[in-house]
Formats: C-alpha cells, sequence, structure tokens
C-alpha cells in the first residue's frame, strides 16, 4: 500500500525535517498551477517518470518551467537509448502515485526496491525552497532543497544532480 501524506509527514518529522504545506484545489498540469507560484515562495517544479529500452526507470525533477530535450535526456542521464514516458501502471506500482500528482517525495514508496534513479536538476537545486505535492496534487509541501537530498537518502536513494535542464546547462 503506498505511502499516505499524513505518513509522509511524520516520515518527515522522524528525520528532523521541516515542510509546510498549502492545500488547495488540485491540479494536474503545470499550467493549471499558475496562481499557485504567487502564493506559494520558491522554486515551482515538474517531474518525468521516464523509462530506458532496458527498463530503467528514472525521475527527473525540474523547475515547472525548464525545457528538457527528450530525444537527448537519455545520454545526460546514461540511459540505454532514449528514454519514454513510463505509464501510468508503472507509475503507481513502482511509486504508489498517479499521474499529475508526481512528485520526488513518491520515492518514500520505493524504499525496498529503489527501482528508480532519482535525477534532480542542477537549476532547481540552486533554490532555497522547492515545492512540491505531497503524494496527491491537492496541496504543495515546500522542503529546502538541502532537505529534499536528505529525504531522498533517508528513502535509499542517491539522487543524482545533473544539468538535464537548457537552463542549466546555459549555466555550467
Amino acid at each position: 500500500m503506498p505511502a499516505s501524506r499524513d505518513e509522509l509527514m511524520s516520515f518527515f518529522q522522524e528525520l528532523g525535517i521541516d515542510v509546510t504545506t498549502v492545500d488547495h484545489d488540485p491540479v494536474f498540469t503545470v499550467a493549471e498551477s499558475g496562481d499557485l507560484h504567487d502564493r506559494i515562495p520558491g522554486g515551482h517544479t515538474k517531474n518525468l517518470f521516464v523509462k530506458d529500452k532496458k527498463g530503467r526507470l528514472f525521475l527527473i525533477t525540474t523547475l515547472h518551467d525548464a525545457d528538457i530535450d527528450l530525444k537527448k535526456v537519455h545520454q545526460i542521464l546514461g540511459a540505454q537509448g532514449r528514454v519514454s514516458f513510463g505509464n501510468a501502471d508503472l507509475l503507481m506500482e513502482v511509486l504508489g502515485v498517479e499521474p499529475g500528482s508526481v512528485t520526488p517525495f513518491s520515492l518514500i514508496n520505493d524504499r525496498q526496491d529503489q527501482r528508480v534513479t532519482a535525477v534532480f536538476d542542477a537549476a532547481m537545486m540552486a533554490h532555497d525552497v522547492l515545492n512540491y505535492h505531497p503524494l496527491k496534487n491537492d496541496a504543495t509541501t515546500s522542503i529546502s532543497s538541502d532537505d529534499l537530498i536528505a529525504f531522498a537518502k533517508a528513502c535509499g536513494h542517491e539522487p543524482q544532480i545533473l544539468a538535464v535542464s537548457a537552463q542549466a546547462q546555459a549555466a555550467e
């Protein structure tokens, strides 16, 4: 059974990670979340759940307005061939969330098998505060970038911080 929001918040407490959460109407796309950017400070984000030709899974987390070249990102990730989006069934099986609710916090549901490689865009990690859904798209939780890394590690994932967006590549 996937973790609930309450279980996620309890895990943050156990880790000594301070977060703040704002409830709101469900948002399914970055475009729908525009007014939240005005109300909630910090870097707003998007998440891509992708797989390569060998079945390796990646969760790519970037700023909401990042440009990702899906035809070339496999080279940055070290993936086998071009990546494609993982389907809803695989997303639920591995990360325990539905499309529209993808978040790095879903790594809490991949603690045993660690099937997903977490990739955090370097441009996103330059922000002190980052915002993600707490497993469902009807709220936004703010966390520091350092605590995001600590969270991922506590879930058994060593996140890769890579320049996957055009913005991060330009800054290199």
